[in-house]
């Protein structure tokens, strides 16, 4: 089934979605550096940790969602923002559970790790998507 590659709509909407696959994948590069430093350098850094995650750790998942819409991003687009928006969630879960369950903190570095994978898998996948000609004029599933 053909997919309209050519309105500006599709176009921008994809490129939009790329570029914060990417600032996503780096934020989650930072938060690891600011946890290290938070970790082995000074606890200070916890505060920015913390901010950071606020800044970008549902907005850019709803903005992605909101460009795969705008640019006929194929299924595997959602599926993946999904599975970041539940990342997220955990991440914020086995954060603020500890006292009731310290053992889910355990898990919070694992799942910055799965975040990781996908941010990254998430970037390659739609970069393959948007320059690869073969898929520029029929939609991956």
């Amino acid at each position: 089934m053909e997919k309209n590659t050519g309105s500006f709509r599709v176009r921008f909407g994809r490129i939009s979605y790329l570029v914060l696959a990417i600032i996503f994948a780096i934020c989650v590069v930072v938060q690891v550096f600011l946890a290290g430093l938070a970790t082995f350098v000074n606890p200070i850094n916890w505060a920015n940790h913390s901010a950071l995650v606020h800044a970008f750790g549902f907005s850019i998942p709803i903005f992605m969602l909101v460009f795969a819409f705008a640019g006929n991003m194929p299924r595997f687009a959602y599926w993946q923002i999904f599975g970041m928006l539940g990342l997220v969630f955990a991440m914020y879960f086995t954060a603020n559970i500890t006292g009731a369950l310290p053992w889910a903190a355990a898990a919070h570095p694992v799942i910055a790790m799965l975040l990781f994978i996908l941010s990254f898998v998430m970037v390659s996948k739609t970069w393959r998507f948007l320059f690869n000609k073969k898929n520029s004029k029929q939609g991956e599933n």
